[in-house]
């Protein structure tokens, strides 16, 4: 039986995590109350991010920045999804799609 956390991200009782996703006080406390669902929706908006603010993760700098951005995508003001929200699924590759030849 999985572990469950009242999500903070999604507003309910769901699976949480494994294991602390990193070391450290923001590592625990996601796993306390983050679940896995909500975590899924992190590499998203990590690459958002990371992409937004032309972040290199070798830099300490850049690395510090995409744990706040990540404590107030997960705890922050604002941080809960909105009512009734449900993930959308992927939508299937067309029929052929692929890489285009010229």
């Amino acid at each position: 039986m999985p572990r469950m956390v009242n999500c903070v991200k999604i507003g309910r009782e769901l699976p949480g995590l494994d294991r602390p996703p990193f070391s450290g006080p923001l590592g625990q406390r996601i796993f306390e109350s983050v679940s896995q669902q909500a975590w899924a929706l992190w590499p998203a908006q990590s690459t958002l991010i990371i992409n937004h603010y032309g972040l290199s993760l070798g830099d300490p700098n850049a690395q510090k920045i995409l744990l706040q951005q990540m404590e107030e995508f997960f705890f922050g003001e604002k941080a809960r999804m909105p009512e009734g929200w449900t993930p959308q699924p992927a939508a299937p590759a067309a029929k052929g799609a692929g890489p285009r030849r010229k």
